[in-house]
């Protein structure tokens, strides 16, 4: 089938590359192919480009330029500022506090570090994907080398209450790390006034490209580099710097800074639109999380498998997802939907909607048009209903 048109709403997996973005690197790919350690000032020339990118990431997240280092992207961000942490402690410290609810990149590395010899805490969540903080004051100790928490979901769009996560580490002097991907762009990030010593973020999830990213490590933080052969990074990370992948970033940045605005208005408004419009034509549906970022939708349908709702929607050119795309490819659900209790029969039928503020309300109504009647044509076919044995029934505690 022939898609008649394409509605992309899986911006959290990644992003459009604005087209300021594309022009703002142009140049880099070949006229200005200098390298920024070079002693002449056609590699100096680069080296100011470079300071300047910095500058407009600094300036997004409240931070001092030289505060900031880019890597690859949020992955090795995140590693970065947990391994490079408990390596700068020498083993002195051994345990490491998290959530139910990471990023892969922050879950698969505590998971590691625990088989070599860490405690791990993970902080669980309720029901609607919030944390309880006196779990997280009860579990730091002498030994709590790192707390990692993240500033806003990728699955559900949830908010952390950061201020009040960094009061408590603070008050304890325990270094924390947030991975701030997904916030980054959508809600405010001030970290002069709010105490986070280390804060990933990732260039492609905020219409910058792929393949870069940068960590705020606030000054007199101790970290031990992943990657050593150079001086480059202020001796954080060694390699020459992606100077394309740098310029693209502090370009989106940038962007970020002037839209942060449209991210409440323009993006929620739309966001909402979609998730009243779901609420409304479909039966047997479930709001996942509550708090969450402006552009964030994840609703389970009951007795739907979620891989069958997207493929249908494909069809129709709508792009979403089931959860993380770093976790495409799993039959299990999603272990968001599972630290949240979501039950079983909803789990495997939750779709995650991200929107930008690319997408229209045209395009909202599209959707809305089409999902219920994509819903209603699985469950005649669905072995957990039976096709007739569906009755509409609401989930408990919610409405449709």
């Amino acid at each position: 089938m022939t898609a008649h048109r394409q509605v992309y709403l899986d911006n959290n997996a990644t992003t459009m590359c604005a087209p300021e973005v594309v022009s703002a690197m142009e140049p880099y790919w070949n006229g200005r192919y200098g390298n920024p350690s070079s002693m002449h000032s056609f590699g100096g020339d680069v080296r100011r480009e470079v300071d300047q990118a910095r500058g407009e990431i600094a300036a997004l997240l409240g931070a001092q330029p030289s505060e900031i280092v880019f890597t690859s992207g949020g992955s090795e961000s995140d590693n970065l500022a947990i391994r490079g942490t408990v390596e700068a402690l020498g083993g002195q410290k051994r345990h490491i506090i998290t959530t139910r609810v990471e990023h892969p990149a922050v879950r698969g590395l505590c998971h590691h570090l625990q088989k070599q010899g860490y405690r791990l805490t993970e902080l669980p969540v309720d029901s609607e994907g919030t944390l309880d903080l006196d779990l997280l004051a009860q579990a730091i100790t002498p030994d709590t080398a790192i707390v990692s928490i993240m500033w806003a979901n990728n699955e559900t769009g949830v908010v952390f209450p950061m201020e009040e996560i960094a009061r408590i580490c603070k008050s304890r002097r325990v270094v924390l790390h947030t991975d701030a991907v997904q916030a980054a762009g959508k809600i405010p990030i001030d970290v002069s006034r709010l105490p986070v010593d280390l804060l990933s973020i990732s260039g492609h999830k905020l219409h910058g490209p792929k393949g870069i990213g940068a960590l705020y490590v606030r000054k007199g933080t101790k970290l031990v580099p992943l990657i050593i052969g150079g001086h480059q990074e202020g001796g954080k990370r060694a390699g020459t710097e992606n100077v394309t992948g740098i310029v693209g970033l502090g370009q989106a940045c940038s962007l970020a800074r002037k839209y942060l605005t449209e991210e409440f208005g323009y993006v929620r408004g739309l966001r909402d639109r979609l998730q009243q419009g779901i609420v409304s034509g479909c039966e047997g549906v479930r709001i996942n999380g509550k708090n969450r970022l402006p552009n964030t939708l994840n609703v389970s349908f009951e007795y739907v498998e979620g891989e069958a709702i997207l493929l249908l929607l494909d069809e129709l050119g709508i792009s979403a997802s089931s959860g993380s795309a770093c976790a495409s490819g799993s039959l299990e659900p999603s272990h968001v939907m599972r630290a949240m209790g979501v039950p079983f029969t909803a789990a495997h039928g939750s779709i995650r909607f991200s929107l930008s503020r690319y997408n229209t309300g045209e395009e909202i109504d599209y959707v809305v048009q089409h999902l219920p009647k994509i819903i209603d044509r699985l469950r005649e076919i669905s072995p957990f209903v039976g096709g007739r044995e569906w009755h509409g029934t609401p989930l408990p505690g919610h409405s449709h």
